[in-house]
């Protein structure tokens, strides 16, 4: 079983609140998890809701392994710099600038924190911009990681 895999999976939703689902049980990490997601993004630990085993997310049966993890963390910090770099673009699109020329301040990309543009990715009326590879980003602020340890 060493060779399976866990998964952590991270949504902003638009009001800025985050649930981290995990497909292994958070081994008595869950504050520390949700400290780690709210130091990455520049939001309240508080507003971060860790569900361990979460099995509406990943369903029953889904492969993972269920157990606790050491590497959880660094998968957590992993999906947050995933998070950011979709925001990077999405801030570029609601600025009107590059996202390239933005940098990510430890709550913001150029002014706009990760509720606000949460709230924008999440909008279904606008165009959002275009991600690295060209194509429009998907209209969510989420991301998942996963990992093997």
């Amino acid at each position: 079983m060493a060779s399976a895999y866990r998964c952590v999976y991270l949504r902003v939703h638009p009001t800025g609140k985050c649930t981290l689902s995990l497909s292994c049980d958070g081994g008595g990490q869950d504050s520390l998890l949700a400290q780690v997601v709210g130091d990455e993004l520049g939001l309240p630990a508080g507003d971060v809701k860790v569900v361990g085993q979460d099995l509406d997310r990943f369903g029953q049966g889904h492969g993972y392994i269920t157990s606790s993890s050491p590497g959880v963390q660094n998968a957590v910090r992993k999906t947050c710099a995933k998070i950011k770099d979709k925001s990077r673009y999405l801030a570029g699109g609601m600025l009107g600038t590059s996202p390239q020329s933005l940098s990510w301040t430890g709550d913001n990309f150029g002014g706009k924190r990760i509720e606000e543009i949460a709230l924008y990715a999440h909008a279904g009326a606008i165009e959002l911009p275009a991600g690295p590879d060209g194509r429009q980003l998907e209209g969510s602020l989420d991301a998942q990681t996963t990992f093997r340890d």
